[in-house]
């Protein structure tokens, strides 16, 4: 089946989504912190000024603490979206996949020694399997998140669709 791996991946991250602790009300930042306190290692969350060669968010890895790097001059909404698309490397363990690319995190961390950074994941190739795990894994949290501690069984991918756009009968009815 052509789209086999794609419907694995959105499984896999449909399950781990419903696994997931979330805070409420959710906050991004929030959610970090208890991932944190899960993988019993330090998640520091450290804003950055986005600049053109610069990715609007990293994660680096060092032997004891884990730093989720995300751009403060776009909106919050994209704010928490890179945090949670960050969280998500970790949860997804692409931290443990990844290359080493030390020299990515130098000019934003510049108290780190090169030595101490174990792993630096950048967002930027969404093209990448590790990326786009990623990607819709921190969507999947958004979903969950906005639909409350309390919402009904998301149910099958068709009934899903009707509840954002409509039953075809339902936007018939609306037009009259």
């Amino acid at each position: 089946m052509a789209d086999d791996g794609p419907r694995r991946m959105w499984e896999r991250c449909r399950g781990i989504v419903d696994g997931l602790e979330l805070p409420d009300p959710f906050d991004a930042v929030t959610f970090i912190g208890m991932l944190g306190r899960a993988r019993e290692r330090t998640i520091e969350v450290v804003p950055i000024a986005h600049a053109p060669h610069i990715p609007c968010g990293l994660l680096v890895t060092t032997d004891h603490t884990d730093r989720i790097l995300y751009a403060t001059d776009t909106t919050p909404l994209h704010q928490q979206h890179i945090l949670l698309h960050e969280a998500a490397h970790l949860i997804c363990g692409h931290d443990k996949a990844a290359p080493t690319d030390s020299e990515a995190a130098s000019p934003l961390l510049p108290h780190l020694s090169g030595a101490l950074v174990k792993r630096v994941l950048g967002r930027t190739v969404y093209t990448e399997p590790l990326e786009r795990e990623a990607e819709l894994l921190a969507s999947l949290i958004l979903c969950r998140a906005e639909a409350g501690p309390h919402a009904p069984p998301r149910g099958t991918p068709q009934t899903r669709l009707e509840s954002v756009f409509g039953t075809r009968r339902s936007r018939n009815t609306r037009r009259g």
